[in-house]
């Protein structure tokens, strides 16, 4: 089971997480989501365990306080397809290309 964790404390590091989500069960893993170009956390993050441990953890996790934050905890869901993005200068290029 794939977990969603949000309102992380910003200092909160991948091994906090896993450390509170192994009272719970066997966590496969855990990670703190972080900016790519600052390297500081988002404030969210994601921990992997098995279906039966996970579901325990959300129950006994969800809205209480971990590090210094009320936390909420909830099933992640799956990754949804963005639509593409506009972009100015791939536009003008093809329009002007169009000419020729």
């Amino acid at each position: 089971m794939n977990i969603f964790v949000s309102n992380l404390n910003f200092n909160t590091t991948d091994e906090d997480l896993k450390n509170a989500f192994e009272e719970y069960g066997n966590v496969f893993s855990a990670k703190v989501i972080t900016d790519k170009y600052t390297g500081r956390s988002r404030g969210f993050g994601f921990v992997e365990m098995t279906d039966s441990d996970g579901q325990k953890a959300i129950d006994a996790l969800n809205g209480v306080t971990f590090d210094n934050q009320i936390i909420n905890v909830a099933v992640a869901r799956p990754k949804e397809e963005r639509p593409q993005r506009f972009n100015k200068t791939n536009d003008r290029r093809n329009r002007n290309h169009d000419r020729y």
